[in-house]
């Protein structure tokens, strides 16, 4: 750990900003004896030479006065395992620091226990710009640690960890079958027919496999895909198949199979597999409310996770 300006090594901020740049933070400093803290993204590195970093603020945010007024704040980048804390410092709360292990780093701003890595910063500037203040902090210390960094995109969290568990499935099981939720304006891609019910679109086994699932599932529907992140993951008892769902956004085109379905629209067309059934069920659920989850399991029961 380092905790004097001058002795920062540029070259181990640099590596700390590169592991950890797009990780979930969470933003602390202390207002008198009170510590107080919000969950952000909007973090990013500004120079090493002299070590500089920023965070966003809302104009609007019950948080301003405190942090504009505050000689330093610290960043701390969430773990893996730590998405109940980022949830607790998203949401309006009495005392976010009651479920929360917590101390005073070396310029004072409060660091939370088993992050992944934190940055205690003294006030270098404030920002105005537009709705929102931008923060730019001097970092005085910071230490990093071995975990994985958890992370959020477009409306939900993901790890390395489950990324990574997913493609080892996929690279050992040849009986492992990649599908995803492909949407495109409010709409679903789906493969089949109303006679013979229709299903998610599955990857071809015969497309190149060593781009990765996303080339896949690409090359199969001959589809440009962003955004794309784990979804779902279950075995199927009976066929001793394991299911591994995507989510993703497909660019502009036609699909060279399937055809893209409105949401709204989606009860008209049966999906012959039962578990689809309900994956969908739960992904029109989860748009409505902008906050995408993970289901680990079989194809009857398991469990809803937020990225572990």
């Amino acid at each position: 750990m380092t905790t004097i300006n001058s002795a920062i090594d540029p070259r181990e901020l640099r590596n700390a900003f590169g592991r950890f740049m797009t990780g979930v933070t969470v933003v602390t400093t202390m207002d008198g004896e009170s510590p107080v803290g919000f969950t952000a993204n909007s973090f990013s590195s500004v120079s090493l030479d002299p070590p500089l970093l920023l965070i966003c603020l809302a104009n609007n945010s019950a948080n301003y006065d405190t942090f504009t007024q505050s000689e330093g704040f610290a960043v701390n980048i969430l773990a893996e395992d730590q998405t109940e804390i980022s949830n607790t410092f998203a949401r309006p709360s009495d005392d976010r620091f009651a479920a929360v292990d917590w101390r005073q780093g070396p310029k004072g701003s409060p660091i939370l226990s088993g992050v992944c890595a934190w940055f205690d910063c003294s006030m270098e500037q404030v920002v105005e710009a537009g709705d929102h203040v931008i923060l730019i902090g001097r970092v005085a210390a910071f230490d990093t640690s071995e975990l994985g960094g958890l992370g959020y995109a477009s409306g939900g969290y993901f790890t390395r960890a489950l990324e990574t568990q997913a493609a080892r499935a996929i690279a050992s099981d040849a009986r492992a079958r990649v599908s995803a939720v492909v949407v495109r304006d409010g709409a679903v891609l789906l493969e089949g027919s109303a006679s013979e019910g229709w299903r998610l679109p599955t990857a071809n086994q015969s497309a190149d496999a060593s781009g990765g699932q996303r080339q896949r599932l690409s090359a199969s529907f001959a589809l440009g895909l962003n955004d794309f992140y784990i979804y779902s993951v279950y075995d199927n008892a009976e066929t001793q198949v394991q299911h591994i769902v995507f989510r993703c956004r497909a660019e502009a085109g036609v699909p060279a199979q399937g055809q893209f379905v409105a949401l709204t629209e989606l009860e008209r067309f049966q999906l012959a597999d039962s578990a689809e059934q309900t994956l969908m069920r739960r992904y029109i659920a989860e748009t409505s409310l902008g906050n995408f989850k993970i289901y680990l399991g079989d194809q009857d029961s398991g469990e809803i996770q937020e990225g572990e």
